[in-house]
Formats: structure tokens, sequence, C-alpha cells
């Protein structure tokens, strides 16, 4: 957008205007930005009027991950019990291309969106938004939300004061916590969460056992082993999610302690994978069939009610699994784990 009203010679909210098929704008201007719109490569904006198609796009960063498959799953269930079929497309390919993206979804049409990217500005929001004109729902959002857009998540923080709450009920006071990437708002929301856990029981938290990762196994193993090297090593950790903490799991394994019985781990989703280590992983579920039905719930209202109430926020509930790797704090466990 603003390479075409660098082209045109007006400012970005006039290309907004024009191309969201609003009044104001005088017949030359109008002329000026349709043609460098046509210049760039950019095709006429879907008419908001374009009949259903019955597909709903979800545009996801990550297909790998144990957490992205299952909420691609539910998504399925859920865009079929609402009448669609899903289209799924990864951001994270290296020939992706947002603009290019917005072309095809034009040319063969879709019904609404629902984004889950870790690392979208509110620019490429807005210009999906303006270039598409479909509902769109932000699955677990990341940075600051914006109040005008309808989103579905969790109670991260709460999640982050259960899992501390439980290994402080556990008797552990040097509690690690490893996040996901700072600019995320789960991560933001779980160390708060963290935090206030650790407020409620009087004990201080030590800012030395903070760090923050990429969600990812290699991330958790890491940052694990650092905190495990320390002089005075955290007793229990809380990871930001399941892949960190079974790279936990591994950083432990490598220095020869035991899990739980020199060190207890809490991680956060609930993917399959916390029943395949050994042994099984406590951890905050997050509800991912259910809020990805959420987000398509959202999608199919916005089109049965066009014009109607935009920025619903949906937080749904999270809830502790208590399985075997957290343990009562020994007390030789208060020594530093060489």
């Amino acid at each position: 957008m603003a390479d075409v009203a660098a082209a045109a010679g007006v400012s970005v909210p006039t290309v907004s205007k024009v191309l969201s098929g609003k009044k104001h704008v005088s017949p030359a201007t109008r002329d000026k930005v349709l043609e460098a719109v046509r210049a760039s490569g950019y095709e006429a904006p879907r008419a908001p009027s374009t009949p259903r198609v019955g597909l709903v796009d979800l545009l996801i960063d990550g297909l790998g991950s144990p957490w992205a498959q299952v909420l691609i799953r539910g998504a399925e269930k859920a865009a079929a019990r609402w009448g669609f079929s899903l289209v799924v497309t990864s951001s994270a390919r290296s020939d992706f291309d947002l603009r290019r993206w917005i072309g095809m979804l034009r040319k063969r049409g879709t019904d609404g969106i629902v984004l889950v990217l870790s690392r979208a500005d509110q620019r490429e929001i807005e210009t999906v938004e303006e270039l598409l004109h479909v509902p769109l729902v932000l699955l677990d959002p990341v940075g600051q939300r914006d109040p005008r857009l309808s989103t579905v998540g969790c109670t991260n923080w709460l999640g982050g004061v259960m899992a501390t709450t439980h290994l402080l009920d556990l008797g552990h006071t040097r509690i690690g916590f490893i996040g996901g990437p700072l600019d995320t708002q789960c991560t933001l929301d779980r160390y708060e969460g963290y935090l206030a856990a650790h407020r409620t029981f009087g004990v201080d938290s030590d800012p030395a056992l903070t760090r923050y990762g990429d969600f990812l196994v290699g991330g958790g193993k890491r940052l694990g082993a650092e905190l495990l090297d320390r002089d005075d090593p955290p007793t229990a950790i809380f990871a930001g999610n399941d892949l960190q903490a079974a790279g936990v799991y591994q950083a432990a394994t490598e220095r020869g302690l035991r899990v739980p019985h020199d060190l207890s781990v809490v991680g956060f989703d609930d993917a399959p994978l916390c029943e395949m280590l050994s042994p099984p992983l406590t951890t905050v579920r997050q509800p991912l069939d259910d809020m990805a039905n959420e987000a398509v719930r959202l999608l199919s209202e916005a089109l049965t009610h066009p014009g109607g109430p935009a920025g619903t926020r949906i937080e749904l509930a999270t809830t502790l699994i208590v399985r075997g790797s957290a343990a009562q704090l020994r007390e030789n466990a208060k020594e530093p784990h060489k």
C-alpha cells in the first residue's frame, strides 16, 4: 500500500479508502490510485457482497509442532461443523509471500480467515483486512491485542499461576522460567502468572532464573542447560510450552539429573508428546480444539450478521494436568545440582 501511495502521489489512508470502496475521494485521485494499483500487480478488491464459496483459510507460521498439528485438526473439525472446508497455508515456507497469497485468495475466493502467526505485525494484518474484505479472526494473538479485531485465546495468565503454584505447593522456591519470544503476548501473560504466584506465596522470584526462548526443543535444551549449570540452579523449571519442557528433560539427562527426583518440570499446552516423555509431563492444557471451533464460529457469525459488533475477545479456560514430572522438594535438592 505504501508503494501504491508513493506511485500515485497520495497518502496510504487515501489508498485504503479507494481499495475499500469508500467515498470522499475525488474521481481524479481515485483514477490515479487505481492506475498505480494495476501497475503494481494488485487486482480490484473483492466486493463484500461476493457469494460464499464454502472455504475458510487458516494461515499459520509453522506446521511441524505438535501444538500446530492439534490446532489444525481442531480447525478442520470446526470448519466442517460450521459448514466450511478448511484450507491451510504455512507462512513459514521460504517462498511464502503475503501479497501473492492475498492475490490467490481473491482469485478463488474465501469466506473468512483465521490467522495464527507468531510474528505477524499490524501492517500485515491491516493489509489482509483491506484487500480481502472478509471476516478475520486472530487465534492466540501475539503482540498487543487490537481491540478492533476478534480474537480467541486461552487464560495464559491463570495457566502461569497454576503451573507455578503447583511447584510452590511442592516446596520449590527456586523455580526457573523459560518462556517463548519476549514479544509474544502469551509469554508475557504466562510470566506475569509466574510472578503473581510467587507474590501470593510470599516468595521472591529470582530474575536470574528467567530465560526467553523460541518455543522449540533445542531452545529449551540450551536455556535449561544455562539454568542447570549455575552455581545456584533451580530445583524446578516452568517451561513456556511442552517442546521447551522436552528440551529441559534433555539438558537434565545430560547432567545426570533425574526428573522429578532431582528436577521438577512443568510445561504448557498439553501436546501429545507429554505422555510420551519419561516421566509423563505435568503441564497446563489449553483447549486447542475449542479455540479453533470458536474462531470458525466467529467467522460464521460475521458472515451471517455482517456489520455486527467487531472486536470480540474470547478466552477459554486452561487446566493443570498433573502427571509425573514434578515432585516434593527433597532437602538435599537445595544443594547445587553438580
